[in-house]
Order: structure tokens, then C-alpha cells, then sequence
């Protein structure tokens, strides 16, 4: 495994130097796609280090347990147990960061919420939704836009599109997909009965920007001119 990282250290640092380099500067695109494998290697480089210095640990302490300072002896009876186990999560957190990422995970995301069974307070449970996942995603420092939106009769929303982009959005966010429900004495209820709403979540990967040049002689024969 530390052949593999020593690999992936080596092209973390050829894309350090590549991010200097004046032609893929002025490139937006190939920027862009360089500095994303950058941010992705970076966190396995950081594990790495902090890998590295836990063995680097626990083998001094292995080496004062068999020596003749008493003080340390006692001190790396201490400390080898702790050390172990965040070897255990750190091998494991490694093991995670190494599986084959779906390439759309990186991608920004459209969040679409839809008001669904309940009426009025479904809008509302809607507009919750909504403000909830904007406050997420201020937390994980993702930007955020609403694209279009249908505002419910007394409040909320039918139907609303956000906008995130940021770092690994589709990926963290492709599991709220679903219909999300909610039981609670709404504002809308009088009596003060207990009401289940319901509003769906679809989050979708943005498509990329694909350059396209149309022929005029195709155009031609799709037009039949002559």
C-alpha cells in the first residue's frame, strides 16, 4: 500500500507544478479538470502523511518497550494502545478514500423540490426543505442559486430549482433523491391535529459544456437548400 501512495504522491506533486505552468493557467478548462485531480489526491496525500507519522510512532514506542529507560517503557505502554487504533481508522478512512470515485460525483448539482401529498402544508414542508439544504451547503461552503421557483398559496413552495457548485456536490448529494415526509401539527391546521406531508427531492448531475460546430453543408442537407 505504501508503493501505491508513494505513486499517488508523485503525481500530486507533478500536478502542484503543473497549476504554475502559464499554458494550463490560461486554459479555463484544463485548469479547471487539473486542479479538481489536485483537491481529489490531496486529501489521500494528507492521510498519507499522517499515516506515515503513526507508524513512525508506534515503531519508536515498540523500540522503548524493549529498552532499558523505565520512564519510557511506561510512557509507550501508554501511548501503543491509542496509537493502534488510529492506525485501525486511518487505514480504513485510506481504504475509502482509494475506492474508484463515479466520475459525476465531482460534479455540481440541480436540487429539485416538489410540494407532494398534503396540500398547502406540503408547500410549506417544501420551503423547509429548501432552507435546510441551503443552510447545509452554506456550511460546506458551496455556493448556491435558485433557478426557478413556484411559490405555494400560503407560502412554501410547489415546486423549486437550486443550483449548488462546489466540491463534490453531486456525490454528497445524490442520496437525498426521494420522497421525504413529514408528520406535524401545521400552521394550516385549526384543530391542532397531527398532518402527514410529503415532498419529493431529485438532485441531478449539471451537464457539461459541450463545444459544437454545425457544418453549413450539413445544415444545407438538413435544410435541402442548395
Amino acid at each position: 500500500m505504501l508503493d501505491r501512495f508513494e505513486s499517488i504522491k508523485a503525481r500530486f506533486d507533478q500536478l502542484g507544478v503543473a497549476l504554475t505552468n502559464p499554458a494550463i493557467v490560461g486554459n479555463n478548462k484544463k485548469f479547471t479538470e487539473t486542479s479538481k485531480e489536485y483537491r481529489s489526491l490531496e486529501r489521500i496525500v494528507n492521510a498519507y502523511k499522517d499515516y506515515k507519522k503513526i507508524l513512525d510512532d508506534i515503531e519508536f514506542y515498540k523500540e522503548a518497550l524493549n529498552g532499558d529507560d523505565e520512564e519510557l517503557r511506561e510512557l509507550a505502554k501508554v501511548e501503543m494502545p491509542g496509537l493502534e487504533e488510529k492506525k485501525t481508522a486511518i487505514e480504513s478512512y485510506i481504504r475509502q478514500l482509494l475506492i474508484p470515485k463515479d466520475p459525476q460525483d465531482e460534479k455540481n448539482a440541480i436540487l429539485e423540490i416538489r410540494a407532494g401529498t398534503g396540500g398547502d402544508e406540503a408547500s410549506l414542508f417544501a420551503g423547509d426543505l429548501l432552507r435546510m439544504y441551503i443552510r447545509y451547503c452554506e456550511r460546506k461552503g458551496w455556493k448556491t442559486a435558485i433557478l426557478s421557483e413556484s411559490e405555494g398559496t400560503v407560502g412554501g413552495y410547489k415546486e423549486v430549482q437550486l443550483e449548488v457548485a462546489g466540491e463534490d456536490v453531486y456525490g454528497t448529494l445524490k442520496f437525498e433523491s426521494g420522497v421525504h415526509r413529514v408528520q406535524r401539527v401545521p400552521d394550516t391546521e385549526a384543530s391542532g391535529r397531527v398532518h402527514t406531508s410529503a415532498a419529493t427531492v431529485a438532485v441531478m448531475p449539471e451537464a457539461e459544456e459541450v463545444d459544437f460546430e454545425l457544418s453549413p453543408k450539413r445544415w444545407c442537407r438538413w435544410t435541402k437548400c442548395k
